[in-house]
């Protein structure tokens, strides 16, 4: 492991140096301060694994999502230049892309999304104002990105199959980690008719559909899913160090 002065993290020459002598990369920065970052890597043998927003959507990235579909894992084993999907992102595109892939839903139909989260998924500004403020509205969840444009949502888009991101309504609780994303679903307006039995390895409904997608955003949010991603780029087995 490369380690750097902390007199030095601000000069360029030596984050630069470092960028280029390690085997791989981990970003956990801002997006300007990714971009920067990445753009000085010339080392053709370095792997960076980026956690923003700046490059999930780049064409020159690989999406860091094994489970997308049956050829992602090997691109992601061949890359060199992965981006961190995002909580939300993971929850939503994993259960609304299989649906629009086997036709049962079309590019076309108006997604919405909800998703209640843990605090741990908003970083260390968000943790502490949980842990130490002792405010009481903090008891309660709270809805935020109340202007519907959450970073989250050009890759929802671009990797769900659908023509347009979801109306996304992101929620933060009081308690640590885990993700409950949900959507809801008409089969009324399926592209073809389908029963619960002609469904039954997608959805299982009854007069409606609502999809909860749960996962641990400390397990398979940004640090697990990096974890995952560095161990395929590597040629280990995916799953070293999350148990």
């Amino acid at each position: 492991m490369l380690h750097i002065e902390p007199e030095k993290r601000k000069d360029a020459a030596a984050r630069m140096a470092l960028l280029n002598e390690a085997d791989v990369v981990f970003l956990c920065l801002p997006d300007a301060a990714s971009k920067e970052d990445v753009s000085m890597v010339s080392n053709p043998n370095t792997k960076v694994i980026d956690a923003s927003t700046a490059f999930r959507t780049h064409p020159e990235w690989t999406y860091g999502l094994p489970e997308l579909h049956k050829k992602q894992r090997k691109q992601i084993q061949h890359s060199s230049r992965v981006a961190v999907p995002g909580c939300h992102a993971t929850g939503y595109i994993l259960a609304i892309q299989p649906l629009v892939a086997e036709g049962i839903i079309a590019k076309d139909y108006p997604a919405s999304c909800y998703s209640l989260t843990g605090y741990s998924g908003g970083g260390k500004k968000l943790i502490a104002e949980y842990k130490n403020s002792g405010q009481e509205q903090l008891s309660a969840p709270r809805p935020y990105a109340l202007h519907l444009n959450h970073k989250h949502l050009p890759e929802m888009k671009f990797y769900s199959g659908l023509d347009a991101a979801p109306i996304f309504k992101p929620i933060v609780g009081n308690y640590y980690q885990g993700d409950a994303v949900t959507f809801p679903l008409s089969p009324r307006m399926f592209t073809k008719k389908a029963t619960a039995k002609d469904i039954q390895e997608l959805l299982a409904h009854e007069e409606g559909v609502l999809l909860v997608s749960r996962f641990d955003n400390l397990g398979k949010g940004a640090s697990g899913a990096a974890i995952q991603n560095m161990n395929l780029m590597l040629g280990f087995d995916e799953g070293t160090g999350l148990e």
